[in-house]
């Protein structure tokens, strides 16, 4: 009989994340993210440098930012949880300054979980610097059957 994961382990691990996307999720193939990692309520994910991703002076548009930050923060809850079925119930992005092109990195820490899954994401780019946004969320999580 496997075992149940420590408090400090995730309940998800990137190739089982990746799956549960492309089973359930499948328009978050759009954004061409990548997964870099998982822990318990915390993750890290890329979104590549790509022109469809940029606006005019080629900065980083901000749908691109938010998506980002957005499936982060799915990943924190679900390694959090390993509730699959979590859902933003809201989601607030502060943009700090352009971001430049390039890959930008989403780190994304839960603060609460329970029915109600509260969380930050900040957003930087890449090749470093400062955060170019800053974004707070919170999740519902229905009941697991």
């Amino acid at each position: 009989m496997p075992t149940a994961p420590s408090s400090s382990e995730p309940r998800i691990d990137i190739a089982q994340f990746r799956d549960l996307l492309e089973r359930l999720h499948p328009f978050a193939a759009v954004l061409d993210i990548d997964v870099v990692d998982i822990g318990h309520g915390t993750a890290c994910l890329r979104l590549p440098q790509r022109s469809a991703h940029q606006r005019m002076g080629g900065m980083v548009a901000g749908p691109m930012l938010m998506g980002l930050a957005d499936l982060a923060l799915y990943a924190a809850v679900v390694g959090a949880t390993g509730n699959p079925d979590a859902v933003t119930s809201s989601l607030t992005i502060n943009f700090l300054r352009k971001a430049p092109p390039g890959d930008i990195l989403a780190h994304a820490r839960i603060h609460k979980t329970g029915r109600l899954c509260a969380g930050e994401v900040m957003l930087e780019p890449a090749q470093g610097g400062a955060p170019v946004a800053q974004v707070i969320s919170t999740w519902s999580l229905p009941r697991q059957n």
